[in-house]
């Protein structure tokens, strides 16, 4: 019974996830990540206005017929922008259905595109996700580091950049011990990691998250790979998702959770 009652929890959450990537701003709206260092006149090809990165914020210049909004108004003028906290719906630069959400990386500026009426957003079938399997929800437990450390990884766009870690998952599965190097949410405590398996660039995309939750205070948490995610890379080029850190690659397929997008081709393919 408790696996049924896991099974259509678990379908709740792809329904739910699915909607979620879907949406007029979720990932597949992302048309563009423009690094503000890259166009030093400040003129970004196929975005209105003038944009600027200083030491206290992103400079936003317009003029009217820039049609660009700020807060919900026309902008005619000056804006001093901080990144965006909130989701890209909520962006507070925009031109008609165009979101334009200001990000810092690293100390680099960028303002992402997100367009409802993207290519990706109108090509969707959805995601390809194995159903449920018990097997794949084992015991595991969290053992935070002495300190924070960050290790230099691949992002998608081909960079180098810091993906700090906070401890290690820990969990067996047909006997044999495997170990995850996982990030620590300062907010809430959840952790996270980026892992790949055999099954990765073949059966499933190249990499994929996973976001087991907080764990007890005995650092017992439930690694479900059931609930493996899509990165936000594969729904779209322009994120900049980190690769796994060393180390997290588990040496058998995990043939579960989200794999790859419906009509994907995998390599080889």
């Amino acid at each position: 019974m408790n696996d049924e009652r896991e099974a259509a929890a678990w379908r709740e959450w792809h329904e739910h996830r699915t909607a979620t990537v879907s949406a007029p701003y979720g990932p597949l709206a992302l048309t563009g990540t423009h690094w503000l260092a890259d166009y030093p006149e400040g003129r970004i090809p196929a975005v209105p206005g003038r944009w600027r990165a200083t030491a206290s914020g992103v400079v936003l210049n317009a003029a009217a017929d820039d049609a660009l909004v700020l807060d919900g108004r026309p902008l005619d003028g000056e804006a001093v922008l901080a990144p965006d906290a909130g989701a890209p719906a909520d962006a507070r630069t925009g031109s008609g259905e165009r979101r334009f959400v200001v990000i810092r990386r690293e100390g680099e500026w960028a303002v992402r595109v997100f367009d409802p009426g993207s290519a990706a957003r109108a090509a969707f079938r959805g995601v390809e996700a194995t159903p449920y399997d018990p097997a794949y929800a084992l015991p595991g437990r969290f053992r935070p580091y002495g300190e924070q450390r960050t290790v230099q990884v691949e992002n998608a766009d081909g960079r180098e950049r810091g993906l700090g870690l906070g401890g290690e998952l820990s969990f067996s599965r047909a006997g044999e011990e495997h170990t995850l190097q996982v990030a620590v949410d300062e907010g809430d405590g959840s952790v996270w990691a980026v892992f790949a398996d055999a099954t990765a660039g073949r059966s499933s995309y190249r990499f994929r998250f996973l976001r087991p939750g907080v764990p007890a205070a005995d650092g017992g948490i439930t690694v479900d790979l059931n609930r493996a995610l899509l990165p936000p890379c594969a729904f779209a080029d322009h994120f900049v998702c980190p690769f796994p850190p060393p180390g997290n690659t588990l040496p058998f397929a995990v043939a579960a959770g989200e794999r790859r997008l419906k009509g994907a081709l995998a390599a080889g393919d």
